[in-house]
């Protein structure tokens, strides 16, 4: 079927006669069957677009199409790999984690350590101790880490596996093997909550395991911890670590996870960057933390609040009032004046929003994605006088997170319009594309086939995306990543209007090739 001199991809090689033959033959198949009608089918999908079914389709229980979100365990695994030297060891069936592993490896185009104790039917039935026995004492022997950071898939959880007892029946089997290896560990159950879910658990449990007690702390008034949450854009990383620098070396990311998947060519190393072990285990004696994403960090949130009893603040660097509040929440943590290269950064961003602003200005958005990533990029687009029509979030929290989302829509002139869907999917979404059609979408890949089925542009922003390569290399985040989004939003709408105007004498009329 493939020549050697001249390998094609999937696309041209379903295309070739043989191939099409064998689809051809399989239609006949399921046709003769009764298992398609293309009349019925192209029939139910016209009624699909319906007003009619879109009251059925938002009312829908029972079942979840497309959520766009992801299990616990992934979260889980972004956390560890945050930390110098840690390898993340997943409690579950082997499967479990290939998928948490390609995942990320397709969406950051880079290998993605991670181990599991590939636990079995006869694990499902017995429990899985003698699994992470082995386990564990195998990572340490084989990938020499310093620290293991265990979570949890639905089978662990489902069997009602206690970590706490197995992890340290696996320190005693070991017979010291493991002394000298850190163990945090957390509850990641797959059928609850979501990455952002997994993200917060693991981080609270490194956190508490790693740090001493409160009546042990050491204050250190010049020190401010950073927790950046589930951040899929390598690049916002980089710009946060590059602002904080701009006002104090004391300020340390908590959670670092940009070199790991950012590495060169040459020789591939197991581990790459992360935050220091030990600057993790005195995390407790910083004066405050800073979380980037309030709701990838809500349990993380009450340990630093309530046990460590620390000043703790939330900042969405996402757009320029966001990263507005971020700079000046350093400038009043640091006691520091704003350094002038960021007001130069903040001016050239201002002015560019100037730039862009009649094509951004009134068009309608329809907008999915992770709770905090949305508030951000709301915000924005209220900024650049946009119209968030649509903004569905599956994933949203139960309690503020909606009200902080109609907090930001009441600046827009055209709050009327825009719309909130907590806990809806991508499937709810069609329908509100096709009854309430919006100019253009911003969100994941998971929303390729509503671009396809709508014919509505899809501008590629969030996690995951497959689809196209190293944009998560740029930054979403503070002044140069708000210029990102704007580049990418302008430049897609100028695209369509390239579209909607290349016939000649017929929609051309408006056409300058200088805009």
């Amino acid at each position: 079927m493939q020549d050697v001199d001249n390998i094609v991809n999937g696309q041209k090689l379903f295309l070739k006669p043989e191939y099409q033959e064998v689809l051809k033959n399989k239609k006949q198949f399921e046709s003769s069957v009764g298992s398609t009608d293309p009349q019925k089918v192209q029939e139910i999908g016209e009624w699909t677009k319906s007003w009619e079914y879109r009251e059925k389709n938002l009312n829908r229980e029972a079942i979840t199409i497309n959520p766009a979100k992801a299990c616990q365990p992934l979260g889980a695994v972004m956390v560890g790999l945050g930390f110098e030297n840690t390898m993340p060891y997943v409690h579950g069936s082997h499967g479990c984690v290939a998928y948490f592993r390609t995942y990320f490896t397709r969406h950051f185009k880079e290998p993605t350590p991670c181990v599991s104790d590939s636990m079995s039917e006869s694990a499902a039935v017995f429990g899985g101790l003698a699994n992470m026995k082995d386990g564990l004492r195998n990572c340490n022997a084989l990938y020499k880490p310093d620290m293991i950071a265990v979570s949890t898939t639905c089978m662990a959880e489902v069997i009602g596996d206690d970590l706490n007892a197995f992890v340290s029946g696996a320190r005693e089997y070991a017979e010291g093997e493991l002394d000298n290896v850190e163990i945090p560990y957390a509850h990641t159950p797959s059928f609850v909550g979501s990455h952002i879910t997994g993200y917060d658990n693991m981080m609270k449990a490194t956190l508490e395991q790693l740090n001493p007690s409160k009546e042990q702390k050491v204050l250190d008034e010049e020190r401010i911890n950073i927790i950046p949450g589930f951040e899929p854009y390598l690049g916002s990383l980089k710009e946060i670590k590059n602002i904080s620098k701009m006002f104090s070396d004391k300020i340390i990311m908590i959670g670092d996870h940009e070199e790991q998947w950012d590495t060169g060519a040459g020789e591939y190393k197991l581990y790459a960057g992360g935050t220091k072990i030990e600057d993790a285990k005195t995390a407790i004696n910083a004066k405050t933390t800073i979380s980037l994403q309030k709701y990838s960090t809500v349990s993380t949130a009450k340990t630093i609040k309530n046990k460590w009893k620390q000043e703790y603040a939330t900042c969405n660097p996402i757009g320029l009032s966001g990263t507005d509040a971020f700079v000046m929440k350093l400038s009043e943590l640091t006691n520091k004046e704003v350094p002038n290269e960021l007001k130069n950064q903040r001016a050239k961003l201002v002015d560019a929003m100037q730039d862009s602003y009649p094509y951004m200005h009134a068009k309608k958005f329809a907008i999915w994605g992770d709770p905090d990533f949305l508030l951000g990029m709301v915000s924005f687009l209220v900024e650049m006088g946009s119209i968030p029509t649509h903004i569905v979030c599956h994933n949203a929290p139960r309690k503020g997170w909606e009200d902080e989302m109609k907090a930001i829509l009441e600046k827009s002139d055209r709050a009327e319009e825009c719309n909130i869907w907590p806990g809806k999917d991508l499937w709810a979404l069609r329908s509100l594309l096709f009854t309430e059609p919006v100019d253009y979408m911003i969100g994941n890949v998971y929303g390729k086939e509503l671009y396809r089925d709508t014919k509505i542009p899809l501008i590629r922003i969030g996690f995951p995306i497959f689809d196209r390569h190293h944009l998560h290399r740029y930054s979403i985040s503070g002044y140069e990543g708000a210029l990102n989004l704007l580049t990418w939003i302008t430049n897609s709408i100028l695209d369509h209007l390239d579209e909607e105007t290349k016939n000649i004498a017929e929609t051309d009329y408006f056409f300058d090739s200088v805009r």
